[in-house]
Parts: structure tokens; C-alpha cells; sequence
């Protein structure tokens, strides 16, 4: 009954298939990410392969219904190539996040930090529960985001920042 768990052969076509699930979640993660930015050109060429590698993965699949493996190696690689799609994406950190930085007591030499480190920085005034609060709007490079939250953490370790993806339209400081 489990015979085909001792075929090297089985577990061969159950490995080919979670590199190919692997590869083609991959792109597909990727892809969407490039979709949501904007970036037509690269999302049809990533479009292009992930349905190329999806069609060879789900025929392997779909030709060998008789070894469970392929169905465990086709959903064990879906699941991680998600994951690898995910951290090759942190890893090219593609396009601008927009920072919103609320300081209660630093904000102006938080600003003037930030402007010394190249960014672009907008002073808005506001008012939070206890008083009048700096609330700063920064649009960085996602690449740079851990270093303005280092700039951040040592003139206003207190501050509350949070941050959204963002696409930039036109006009503006960018650095880029």
C-alpha cells in the first residue's frame, strides 16, 4: 500500500514538482508585488514565466495521481514559495514607503535630522490627546527605511511611526 514511498522515483517527481511550486509562487509573489507598484513591463514578464512553470508543475501533477508525493510536494511548494516569493522582495526592497512620524517633544530636531540625512521632510501641525504633538511625513525609498528609523530611534526614541506603500504620481523630493 505505501510501496511508493520506498521509489526513489516517487520522491524524485515529488521534489521536481515543490521546485517548480517554489519557482512559480515565487513569481507570482513577486509579480503582484510589481502589479500593485505599477511596474507593467516586469509583471508580464513574470506573469510569462510563473504561467509557464505553473503548467509543467500541475501536468507532473496531474499525470502522476497514483504517488500521494506529488500532491504533498505540489502543496508543500505552493506554501513555500510563498514564503521565498515574500523574502526575495524584502531583499530588492522595490519602490517608497511614506512615514508618518508623531513626536511630542523632538519633532523639529527630529526634522532637521532627517533633512540632514537626505530626506524630505513635511512638518505638519497637530494636536494629540495630551496637547500639541509634530507629526512629520516622510516618504523614503524602501531601502532606506531602516536607516531613517535609525535616525529616528536616537533623536525620539518615543516617537510612534507608521508606515504604508506608496506610488509615487509625479513631482516632488525623491531620493532616488
Amino acid at each position: 500500500m505505501f510501496d511508493f514511498l520506498l521509489s526513489p522515483s516517487a520522491w524524485l517527481a515529488a521534489l521536481t514538482i515543490f521546485g517548480l511550486r517554489v519557482t512559480d509562487m515565487s513569481l507570482d509573489t513577486l509579480r503582484m508585488l510589481f502589479v500593485v507598484r505599477g511596474r507593467k513591463g516586469i509583471s508580464w514578464t513574470l506573469g510569462f514565466f510563473e504561467a509557464a512553470v505553473y503548467v509543467v508543475a500541475i501536468t507532473r501533477v496531474l499525470s502522476n495521481l497514483s504517488n500521494p508525493l506529488t500532491v504533498l510536494g505540489y502543496a508543500a511548494g505552493f506554501a513555500t514559495g510563498n514564503v521565498v516569493g515574500m523574502l526575495i522582495e524584502e531583499r530588492l526592497a522595490i519602490g517608497h514607503i511614506h512615514l508618518r512620524i508623531i513626536s511630542t517633544e523632538r519633532g523639529i530636531a527630529l526634522a532637521q535630522a532627517l533633512r540632514d540625512g537626505g530626506f524630505a521632510v513635511t512638518e505638519i501641525p497637530a494636536r494629540g490627546m495630551e496637547g500639541k504633538v509634530h507629526l512629520l511625513s516622510v516618504s523614503v525609498l524602501r531601502k532606506d527605511v531602516t536607516h531613517t528609523e535609525k535616525i529616528v530611534h536616537e533623536i525620539d526614541p518615543e516617537a510612534f511611526v507608521t508606515s504604508e506603500d506608496v506610488r509615487p504620481i509625479r513631482r516632488g523630493f525623491w531620493r532616488a
